[in-house]
């Protein structure tokens, strides 16, 4: 006979095997991924409609809003006052409606728990307000939590007896099928929100699986949809990608490099997100309507520096990658340096104001600046435009398997050939802005009773 900590343990209860596959063998289990399966169609449609009507709304405001008031094409000034109205809009949103208008993309990427339903209007209407006006945010951080919250409000109104567990499951279910087609495969989707809960601690593994075949239906929905109403599925993609040389010694040398400079500048870009953000809150109103004219100044100066649209800078930029990808002799260093510099100032004004995810720009960012590293020697354009992504990514993150995901598969088959150099910028972006991250402060100790 053995001691436990709760006194002396029998044989056999020393050496029953703990069995961490008994949820899953449990038949309530069978019954959980069926709900799961079933409620994220549903969620899958709604995503898919408010992702169409994201893209609906960016030409209505920036094209024909401008010809309705007499204008030939939008004016050059045109992004101020839809960005100072956009501010409006969301500060309100914020201020009055449950739920704050959802998370704060100035503190990343979150599964901490679906928002209620009395929460989605709000999260809906501060997302339409910023990315459709042009705030430099993704959607994906909105899509989250509206598939987590429709997901799990309607197990529990289908079953108002739903372990809260099980509601849980659900709901993280929602999450990964309103996710799924958004980052170009339905694997990159899971894996980016297995390592966000991860990063949590609050995801057993038998819970994963729901998640994963509400993401492989929810691949399916947006593709069906896309090809039924003709608008496509709104997934990151490139296309027409040069097929890439293999990895060489100086590019390993560039992958340390551009690991080092991504940390640098995601640190920079989160410290002063971070800080405007305590501002932001004090003043909200006001003060997102200010960070809204940041982020509309900051246009304008792009499109009058370099005579391109002030579109190419606003935005997640998720549909500009191509673009920058394929048309990247069109820009000088000159002009991608200082697309670098305002996008990256109006990504902390968002960051710290809008509602939105931050993906998106951080891929933009990071690809641009290895396209400017490109022009230098031992550097080949598909190497460092995926190095740069995904360093950059990972550092705004801190999700390196998803971030070497993205960089890569984004690519395609190239992306497979430079694998191992993103591998490298990766690990080495995620060690030093670990290194640069301040610790949490520790709790003060609970002070010594007195004597009684």
């Amino acid at each position: 006979m053995s001691v436990g900590p709760a006194g002396p343990v029998g044989p056999a209860e020393a050496t029953e095997p703990h069995d961490p596959y008994a949820p899953v063998r449990d038949r309530g289990y069978l019954k959980l991924l069926l709900v799961a399966a079933a409620v994220g169609i549903p969620v899958c449609a709604v995503a898919f409609g408010f992702l169409a009507l994201v893209h609906a709304l960016e030409p209505l405001l920036y094209e024909d809003l401008p010809r309705a008031l007499g204008f030939a094409g939008p004016p050059i000034w045109w992004p101020v006052p839809l960005l100072v109205v956009a501010g409006l809009l969301v500060g309100l949103t914020i201020r009055h409606l449950p739920g704050g208008g959802g998370h704060e993309p100035a503190d990343g990427l979150s599964l901490s728990g679906a928002p209620p339903l009395s929460a989605l209007p709000g999260v809906v209407l501060a997302a339409l307000a910023s990315l459709s006006f042009g705030a430099v945010l993704g959607p994906e951080a909105p899509l989250i939590a509206l598939g987590g919250g429709l997901a799990m409000g309607a197990a529990r109104l289908l079953n108002r007896g739903m372990p809260a567990q099980a509601a849980a499951a659900v709901g993280a279910a929602g999450s990964f099928a309103a996710i799924s087609a958004l980052l170009g495969s339905p694997l990159v989707g899971a894996f980016l929100l297995m390592e966000v809960a991860g990063m949590g601690a609050a995801m057993p593994g038998a819970v994963l699986v729901p998640g994963l075949l509400a993401a492989g239906i929810g691949a399916l929905i947006f593709t069906g949809l896309g090809d039924w109403t003709g608008l496509g599925t709104y997934s990151l993609a490139l296309h027409d990608i040069p097929k890439a040389a293999e990895p060489t010694v100086p590019e390993f040398g560039w992958a340390l490099v551009i690991g080092v400079l991504a940390a640098l500048a995601a640190t920079g870009v989160r410290r002063l997100a971070v800080f405007l953000k305590g501002r932001v809150a004090r003043h909200r109103v006001p003060a997102t309507m200010l960070m809204g004219l940041v982020v509309g100044t900051l246009a304008v100066a792009f499109a009058a520096a370099t005579g391109k649209s002030a579109t190419e800078m606003l935005y997640s930029g998720q549909s500009a990658l191509g673009s920058l990808f394929r048309e990247s002799a069109g820009y000088t260093v000159a002009a991608l340096l200082l697309l670098i510099l305002c996008k990256g100032l109006a990504y902390c004004a968002s960051l710290s104001a809008f509602r939105g995810g931050p993906i998106f720009p951080a891929l933009f960012l990071g690809a641009a600046g290895g396209v400017v590293l490109s022009h230098l020697p031992g550097l080949s354009l598909t190497a460092a435009f995926a190095m740069g992504s995904g360093a950059m990514c990972v550092a705004m993150l801190k999700l390196p398997m998803a971030s070497v995901l993205l960089a890569t598969l984004l690519l395609g088959r190239s992306g497979l050939t430079v694998m191992p150099l993103v591998i490298v910028a990766v690990v080495v972006s995620y060690v030093v802005v670990l290194r640069l991250t301040p610790a949490p402060a520790a709790s003060a100790p609970a002070p010594a009773p007195g004597p009684a």
